[in-house]
């Protein structure tokens, strides 16, 4: 799923502004947060509320290093809404949650620094 998650990478090949827009990155807010013991490697199922127009979607998070269940709940985070659904394990997951690694490669939560509305896009 990722290119690569090398610090020392050179950058990707240059896109057009087009093909930027055509990512539908928005902010949502965690709802719910639950186990997903099946998962392969360690993950939370997350239930996300985009707002009014998108509503509520699901994803899978390798996200368990950095975050407990009970902290996610209300945390605003980013993610892609406008990929086909994944099925990951026996979930389906509707949404790419964004993050970025840590020194280790563990995932850290991409997110606003201060609330914004839930479904505002990332321009």
């Amino acid at each position: 799923m990722h290119v690569t998650h090398d610090n020392a990478a050179g950058p990707a090949e240059t896109i057009g502004f087009d093909q930027f827009l055509a990512v539908d990155i928005r902010v949502g807010t965690i709802v719910e947060a639950l186990p997903y013991p099946e998962a392969r490697k360690p993950a939370y199922k997350l239930v996300i509320d985009f707002g009014p127009v998108i509503g509520r979607k699901r994803s899978s998070a390798q996200i368990t290093e950095h975050y407990t269940l009970e902290e996610l709940p209300g945390r605003q985070v980013a993610a892609v809404v406008n990929f086909p659904p994944r099925q990951i394990g026996k979930f389906m997951s509707e949404v790419l949650t964004l993050g970025f690694p840590d020194a280790e490669g563990k995932v850290v939560l991409f997110h606003p620094s201060v609330p914004v509305p839930d479904g505002g896009r990332l321009f």
